[in-house]
């Protein structure tokens, strides 16, 4: 178990600076975009537009200029990303608990799963009307529905263990 503990660990450190580094991201776009600052026009493409690295006049992000490609295909999966690898910091967080079986470690994983269930395909079928969403965003849809119905599982198994838990601190 204690090398489960020093991956799950690491894991999270990195899943959170992952979540941290998009929601930065995130900030930052939104910034230059209803300011100006460090967007220049893309050479060569009327309708991008590029978001400079601070303080430099090298492109950090590329953008199509369209409200609607700006909302359905840049914020809002760079948002969602941010919000994914949170809760799978939270999710990584639980295995380098003290104690395993703890109802906020399912409540853990009961979010991680719902928001890989629901979420992508939601926000893939809302962003349809607007934007072109292609095969590849598709399997994403899929691959995160597989991974949700697998957390799933093991949110069953952990509140499976939370209840022998109980009913063992019963006996004692």
């Amino acid at each position: 178990m204690r090398r489960t503990k020093i991956i799950s660990k690491i894991l999270f450190y990195i899943s959170r600076a992952l979540a941290l580094g998009y929601l930065l991201m995130i900030i930052y776009a939104v910034i230059c975009l209803l300011t100006g600052w460090n967007v220049r026009p893309t050479a060569g493409r009327a309708a991008f537009v590029d978001i400079l690295f601070p303080f430099t006049s090298s492109p950090f992000l590329i953008i199509d200029t369209a409200p609607t490609y700006i909302i359905f295909s840049f914020l809002l999966p760079l948002v969602l990303y941010s919000l994914f690898f949170w809760l799978a910091s939270e999710v990584f967080k639980v295995f380098h608990q003290p104690r395993l079986f703890s109802s906020q470690n399912v409540i853990h994983l009961r979010r991680f799963y719902i928001f890989n269930v629901f979420i992508p395909g939601a926000a893939a079928l809302l962003s349809r009307p607007f934007t072109e969403i292609g095969k590849d965003v598709w399997l994403l849809v899929i691959v995160h529905f597989f991974l949700g119905i697998f957390i799933y599982f093991l949110a069953a198994i952990f509140t499976q263990g939370l209840q022998l838990q109980k009913e063992q601190d019963l006996f004692i």
